[in-house]
């Protein structure tokens, strides 16, 4: 059974998908830092800064927001190799002008130090898949592998869609009728007129927030509702009330199951506490005895894996293989519980052949279908480091 349990507490909400009692994913909103990703302003003009070919946006936070050259200009398809790199020919003062309103939408959180990141890039997420307004191309999902089925997907976004938009059709996507497709994607045209109407009527005495995508909220939901969620648990009347109307628009209220335990401890209801305590251990132990240690720093996080108490029955290899395997299938969990992103890199207990290598890559691939977010594998180093990357949930463009 799938559950996505959110728990309100009077400084944070906590939302996590559980799996027959497993926790498998958590993520946190905090009352003093409000997640700002995917909802769009109208924002103004602040400061350009040529040297950087970048420019400070104020949306009404506290700190000023960061858009890059690449974010204004038309974006290019990345499936798509391109030799031609005009952001060399454009001056950011050209695109932008101090004291103007711009339309954006923010695409990473800011942290104590720093602002967060907008870009004029819009994204509009819906069950099936993402209108994307002000970009002229359309992508399927990578995990969508038959070429005919995304030639079929290809071809019914071209007929929906207006000139100059452009789409990504998500995995969910894959074997719908071209009817449900249709309804999805015109949701989100009619979504972005609206916005756009809203962006054009303001009148700039101030930035304006036009779009409040819920984002952590709406797209967990929106991720998870086809992956067999059975049901929703909350403790707060707000947070029933938004459940219920996404679940509305994706006309899945009356498939999944929506209880309402008012202000309930859902953690303890739940037996999540110690779930939860666990995340933030550095040492993992396997079931085999074996343990994994997880070391975040801000350029990357490295995991190394140890035999621990296990000593094995048979030959050497056979040994660091199991430990090596069990670790694999830890590694790929803790990544997606602790939502870790950026450049990973694992150093397993060295394995002498090239066929033991291509088994843990073939796994760690296997397991991180289960993931959410976009992950890359890239392989052993020739110092038997295995170099990955993984995107953060809020950070993940790839549906």
């Amino acid at each position: 059974m799938l559950e996505l349990i959110i728990n309100k507490e009077p400084d944070k909400k906590s939302i996590m998908l559980v799996e027959n009692g497993i926790l498998v994913e958590k993520h946190e909103e905090h009352q003093n830092h409000q997640r700002l990703e995917g909802n769009i302003y109208c924002g103004v003009v602040q400061n350009v800064l040529s040297g950087m070919q970048s420019a400070f946006i104020d949306i009404g936070d506290k700190r000023n927001t960061f858009i890059r050259q690449k974010d204004i200009l038309p974006k290019e398809n990345e499936a798509v190799e391109t030799k031609k790199d005009n952001t060399n020919n454009v001056n950011i003062k050209d695109l932008v002008k101090i004291g103007a309103k711009i339309l954006v939408q923010v695409k990473r959180d800011g942290t104590e130090s720093k602002g967060a990141r907008v870009s004029t890039h819009i994204n509009l997420p819906g069950r099936f898949s993402v209108f994307m307004p002000n970009s002229d191309f359309i992508t399927i999902s990578q995990k969508i592998e038959d070429e005919k089925e995304r030639d079929r997907l290809k071809n019914i976004a071209k007929k929906i869609l207006p000139e100059g938009t452009g789409a990504i059709i998500r995995t969910s996507g894959e074997g719908l009728d071209e009817e449900i497709i249709k309804d999805d994607l015109e949701t989100l045209i009619k979504k972005w007129r609206t916005i756009k109407k809203e962006y054009e009527n303001h009148k700039l005495s101030g930035p304006k927030l036009i779009y409040d995508n819920k984002a952590l909220l709406r797209r967990t939901l929106i991720d998870v509702v086809d992956q067999n969620l059975n049901k929703v648990i909350v403790n707060d009347k707000k947070t029933y009330k938004d459940v219920n109307d996404i679940l509305k628009n994706m006309n899945m209220d009356q498939n999944i199951q929506l209880e309402f335990k008012e202000n309930a401890d859902l953690l303890e209801m739940y037996e999540l506490k110690e779930q939860l305590e666990k995340i933030n251990n550095r040492k993992i132990w396997l079931k085999c005895g074996g343990f994994i240690t997880i070391d975040r720093t801000e350029a990357l996080t490295a995991i190394d894996v140890n035999t621990g108490k296990y000593t094995g029955s048979k030959n050497l290899e056979q040994t660091v293989l199991k430990v090596n395997k069990e670790a694999t299938i830890e590694i790929a969990k803790q990544l997606r519980l602790r939502d870790i992103g950026g450049i990973i890199i694992v150093d397993y207990i060295d394995m002498d052949s090239e066929e033991g290598r291509n088994e843990i890559l073939k796994l760690m691939l296997e397991k991180l279908k289960k993931d959410r977010t976009k992950s890359q594998v890239l392989g052993f180093t020739k110092l038997n480091l295995l170099e990955m990357t993984r995107k953060n949930m809020c950070n993940n463009d790839d549906y």
